[in-house]
């Protein structure tokens, strides 16, 4: 049981390392973009795209707060406007998507896939749900009822005072990511050696089968499921190294979760804005589905072609 806790708390170690590198500059970076006319600028010049989404011009504020930040910031920003139902629906469906995008992008690139290709789909799945959800909803134009949250906007004054703020934020990144990552690494150690693993990927196979991956791929899509992108990444990084899983099953399996991770804590968020959270549950769930499965058929589709040719070279060499 030592020797478990030990190894666990190694790959804890290493995990949290390799992630920290990546979130806490980043965080420290944006946090401290926020006080400067970096963002406003930035929100700015997106106010005009926002009316072709069907939402006002001070929408781009939680746009860009909960992409550059999370959701909680975008949430934050949202009850200081006013907002109709609708627009507040389609907000959430967006940072759904594509919040946290610079830190869980960078962090899934760790794994080996492109942070363009992940930052790309989840930002062309944002706009394009948010366009289909403008031409087809025609309801939802009384005013939202934010509930019981309010905003908490930090006034910070001098340079040194916003600069500690942004240390201050980056270590919590940090210590949170510990928080999560080695009681989940000495965990998972302990159902790799106990065999336990095995037996939850086996009843999981269908599913993953269903997306087009192999079984060993079902423990990471559980972890990004729960825990979300960023955390999620730790266990993937695991999982390529000692689960022997493919690059094809890697990719198939961030497809899947940067369109629809951390399922339940970021639909819950939403409950206090006064939106439907169900659709807004099925229009992830359904769209993550629909994606993976479509990249795992055209994926297949062209390996089975490539293997093809050579064979009809061979033969053409023959003759």
């Amino acid at each position: 049981m030592t020797g478990i806790l030990q190894r666990g708390l190694k790959q804890g170690l290493q995990v949290t390392w390799t992630l920290g590198k990546v979130i806490f500059p980043i965080t420290l970076i944006v946090t401290i973009l926020q006080y400067t006319p970096v963002l406003p600028w930035i929100i700015d010049k997106l106010s005009p795209l926002m009316g072709l989404l069907g939402l006002s011009g001070e929408a781009a504020v939680p746009l860009v707060l909960g992409n550059a930040l999370n959701l909680y910031a975008g949430i934050a920003a949202i009850v200081s406007f006013e907002f109709t139902v609708k627009e507040v629906f389609i907000m959430a469906v967006m940072m759904s998507f594509s919040h946290n995008l610079f830190i869980e992008s960078a962090v899934a690139s760790k794994v080996g896939v492109s942070w363009w290709l992940i930052s790309g789909i989840r930002i062309s799945l944002a706009l394009i749900s948010a366009t289909i959800i403008n031409l087809l909803w025609s309801g939802g134009t009384e005013a939202a009822q934010y509930g019981l949250i309010s905003s908490s906007d930090v006034v910070l004054d001098g340079w040194a005072a916003i600069s500690l703020h942004g240390l201050q934020t980056a270590l919590v990144a940090i210590v949170q990511l510990a928080l999560i990552v080695i009681p989940l690494m000495i965990a998972m150690q302990f159902f790799r050696e106990k065999g336990w693993l095995t037996a939850i990927s086996d009843k999981l196979g269908p599913f993953t089968r269903m997306l087009g991956m192999e079984k060993n791929t079902s423990m990471t899509l559980v972890a990004g499921l729960t825990i979300g992108l960023a955390y999620g990444a730790g266990l993937m990084i695991q999982a390529v190294k000692e689960d022997g899983v493919s690059r094809r099953d890697m990719y198939l399996a961030l497809i899947f979760l940067v369109s629809c991770h951390a399922v339940v804590e970021d639909t819950l968020v939403f409950i206090p804005l006064g939106i439907p959270v169900w659709p807004l549950l099925l229009i992830r769930l359904v769209t993550a589905i629909v994606l993976t499965m479509s990249v795992a058929f055209v994926w297949k589709r062209i390996e089975k072609q490539n293997r093809k040719e050579p064979a009809h070279e061979h033969s053409y060499h023959t003759l």
